[in-house]
């Protein structure tokens, strides 16, 4: 464990590039790693989550290569072709690349024992676990978590399945199970989650179809596609951007633009938050890569009063909900965030985590099972020392925090931040923080 103290600054200026999505950068190694021929991707994040799945399709018969411009090379197996691995798969701490994979398994002739590191081992696999038993895998699990052994079938079965929950991980699970099927395979989803599984789909040649029934989202996709491989540009993540954008809206004299960032309209939940908590936040530039809508992002500091945070608005920001608590920390008035049950199953249990942070800050919070309040003051105190609990959001989050609280606050590991953001001490630091080791 590293500790790292951060301080306060007097501004925070410059222009950022953000590394890749992470979100679409498992997606492209997976598919890529599925279609026949040469897939050629641009902008490929390398966190320590990323290389995990990497890792797990070479395992599986994958062919991966990074070039000398920075750009990855893979070479797939074809739909069906993948090998059953010699060796455990350590997924690390990527919650998003284990659901997904436990998909892709299931519907393939192989059996796969998956694990992970302390955190992961954690984390609740029962939602995906039921939808891919039900389309004739087998899994044996330790009570729904990892260490976990997925035995998949050739003989996959369409299944049309509703989501209890709105997930973007186990809506894209059960689509990629789908793939290797004879029929059509849909998933209906109560909310919008995010679309980056059927953009990508379809970049590969898949034929999927989303539509509106009821008021619900149905995704329906039809089996044993030729998938082919294409070429991909990775834009900058949002979620990762999140922090950069709340830095500039908290610490005064601040101004940062930010380039080429997804804005794909299910991951951009937090910056309309911001806008209506009043930030001075400029989107231009605004075109289509690969696929997905990006813009660059101008942020200028600005007052902030607290608001009412929808439960619908869940799924567009489930990522962002940590920072957001240090953005209204700094708030007037107080900031109430609704339907948020799910932070509890992230990589921590990130609501208490989040408000035991900020308390130990000087900040008041209220909380529910689904809810929590934080109390805005402009003068947060900071001070505290907090517990990441293997938890990247939670540390890129209260790092921020010190940067323009009235004393330092200090965070107990450093090291979580390498598996989604591995440029951000070195990023922050050009654009004007203040990082001390503790």
């Amino acid at each position: 464990m590293q500790n790292l103290k951060s301080s306060k600054i007097k501004s925070f200026k410059g222009i950022a590039k953000i590394p890749g999505d992470k979100s679409i950068s498992h997606r492209a190694i997976m598919l890529g790693s599925l279609a026949l021929g040469q897939t050629n991707i641009t902008g490929l994040l390398e966190g320590e989550d990323v290389m995990a799945t990497a890792c797990a399709f070479r395992k599986m018969g994958a062919k991966t290569t990074k070039n000398n411009d920075g750009s990855w090379t893979l070479i797939g197996t074809g739909l069906g072709g993948l090998r059953q691995p010699n060796d455990i798969i350590d997924m690390g701490n990527s919650g998003t690349s284990t659901r997904l994979i436990m998909g892709i398994v299931a519907g393939h002739n192989i059996k796969v024992i998956m694990t992970g590191d302390d955190s992961l081992r954690l984390r609740p696999m029962n939602r995906v676990i039921s939808p891919i038993t039900q389309m004739g895998a087998l899994v044996d699990s330790n009570d729904g978590k990892l260490p976990l052994i997925v035995q998949g079938t050739n003989e996959i079965i369409p299944i049309n399945y509703e989501l209890p929950i709105a997930s973007a991980q186990v809506k894209s699970a059960v689509l990629l199970a789908g793939l290797t099927s004879r029929g059509d395979t849909v998933v209906v989803e109560p909310e919008a989650t995010r679309d980056h599984t059927e953009n990508m789909l379809k970049h590969f040649g898949a034929e999927i179809e989303t539509k509106i029934q009821d008021g619900k989202n149905v995704i329906v996709l039809k089996g044993s596609p030729i998938l082919k491989g294409a070429d991909i540009i990775v834009p900058c993540d949002p979620s990762s951007a999140s922090f950069i954008v709340a830095t500039a809206c908290i610490v005064k004299n601040s101004k940062v633009e930010i380039k080429d960032v997804c804005m794909n309209p299910t991951r951009t939940g937090f910056f309309t938050t911001l806008i209506e908590m009043g930030a001075n936040i400029v989107f231009k530039n605004e075109c289509i890569k690969g696929g997905e809508k990006t813009a660059d992002i101008i942020v200028e500091y600005s007052p902030l009063k607290g608001v009412d945070v929808p439960a619908c608005r869940v799924p567009s920001m489930i990522d962002e909900y940590p920072i957001l608590s240090i953005v209204a920390s700094f708030a007037s008035g107080k900031t109430k965030m609704n339907g948020v049950e799910e932070l509890r199953v992230k990589e921590s249990d990130r609501l208490q985590v989040v408000v035991d942070g900020l308390n130990a800050n000087g900040v008041k919070t209220e909380q529910g099972q689904d809810w929590y309040v934080v109390h805005g003051n402009e003068n947060v105190q900071g001070g505290a020392v907090v517990k990441t609990h293997l938890d990247h959001r939670i540390a890129m989050s209260f790092l921020i925090m010190g940067l323009a609280s009235e004393n330092p606050v200090m965070i107990d590991d450093v090291n979580p931040i390498k598996t989604s953001f591995p440029s951000f001490v070195d990023l922050m630091q050009q654009l004007g923080a203040e990082f001390s080791d503790g």
